[in-house]
Formats: C-alpha cells, sequence, structure tokens
C-alpha cells in the first residue's frame, strides 16, 4: 500500500517538472530571458514569507499562502500560460485550467489530491485572508519585473496604466499598504515612459 503511494508521489513529482517549461510573458528582472512559472511560483513564495507582516488582517497561516503559491500555476502544466490582459486567451481560461487540476491533482495520492485542489480553488476564489494576500502578491511580482525592465512585457503588448490598474486593483484586498506601494509604481511608470496613461 505504501509502495502504491509512494508511486504516485513521485509520478506528480515527475509530472510537476514541466513546470519549468512554461514561460510567461515576464522577463528576468536583467531583461535576459522570460521567466518560467516554477520561477514565478518560488519568488511569490519567498515575497510571502518576507512580506506577511503587511497582510490586510493579523492572524494569517503563512504557510497555507506559500503552499498556495508553490501550487497556484501547476494547472497551466495542461492549460498554459494565459496572458492577463490576452482577452481571447481569457475567455476559455477557467475551462482549460479545471480540466488541468482534474488530471494534474488526481495524479496525487486521493487526500494529498484534496488538498492540493483545494488550495488551488481557494486561490482562485480569493475569498480567505489567505488567498487574497497570495493573489497580491501573484500581481505584485510581474509589475515590479515590468518596472526593473523598463515596461517589457507592457510595451511589447501595448498595455495601459488603466489595464494594470484594474488588474492589480486586488491587491489592496490582501494588502492595502502593498497597494498604496504598487500604486505609487505604476505612477512612476507612466512619468518614465514604461506604461501608456
Amino acid at each position: 500500500m505504501i509502495e502504491d503511494r509512494l508511486q504516485k508521489q513521485i509520478q506528480f513529482i515527475v509530472e510537476i517538472d514541466k513546470l519549468k517549461q512554461i514561460y510567461r510573458q515576464t522577463i528576468l528582472m536583467d531583461g535576459s530571458r522570460q521567466e518560467n512559472d516554477a520561477e514565478h511560483s518560488w519568488h511569490l513564495a519567498v515575497m510571502a514569507i518576507l512580506l506577511s507582516e503587511y497582510a490586510a488582517e493579523e492572524g494569517m497561516d503563512v504557510l497555507k499562502v506559500v503552499k498556495m503559491v508553490l501550487v497556484h500555476d501547476l494547472v497551466e502544466i495542461d492549460a498554459g500560460d494565459t496572458f492577463c490582459y490576452d482577452e481571447k486567451g481569457n475567455l476559455d481560461k477557467a475551462e482549460r485550467e479545471q480540466k488541468a487540476a482534474e488530471r494534474i491533482f488526481n495524479l496525487l495520492p486521493e487526500d494529498q489530491a484534496w488538498e492540493i485542489k483545494n488550495l488551488w480553488e481557494e486561490f482562485e476564489e480569493r475569498k480567505t485572508l489567505e488567498a487574497r494576500f497570495a493573489a497580491a502578491l501573484d500581481r505584485v511580482q510581474p509589475l515590479l519585473h515590468n518596472y526593473h525592465t523598463q515596461g517589457h512585457a507592457w510595451q511589447k503588448h501595448g498595455t495601459t496604466s488603466e489595464q494594470v490598474i484594474d488588474r492589480c486593483k486586488y491587491i489592496g484586498d490582501g494588502s492595502p499598504l502593498l497597494w498604496e506601494y504598487i500604486h505609487g509604481i505604476i505612477r512612476e511608470s507612466v512619468e518614465k515612459g514604461y506604461l501608456k496613461p
């Protein structure tokens, strides 16, 4: 029985290595190449540990946030990374990701599949303090990349400040202080010409 459980866990571990091959529109802050989903998730996990003191409320379970950000993009192994401002791609994103979640998470033993799927669903719904903070970090990180690459992805796609503000307004739900900071970076990005007004 334990061998079967271990085999399923190893199969899942091998499968999620594919996350390293899913490339995002975001480029590394040194501008050398595109970031992959695994790097993005790792970056968010470190951010969760370092910035947890700025959560909107006290009593947040930081370990849960770390788990959430580490698994939140695993569905992109099957569903692919959908650029956040791609209106057409976002039409069927939820359906593609749900199908991916069923396949990928169910590689695990039932108890772990249930836990991972619930973490992913909680992140997507943004109803808990942990999910709102995790979602805030998921919006902050690529914005920092864009700022430190002089708006690379923004300029490539003709993104406007209104689009960025609309996408990032949820940061305030997870951390009002981070939203205030990021709102300042958005204004500065417009002033420096990194982002269209």
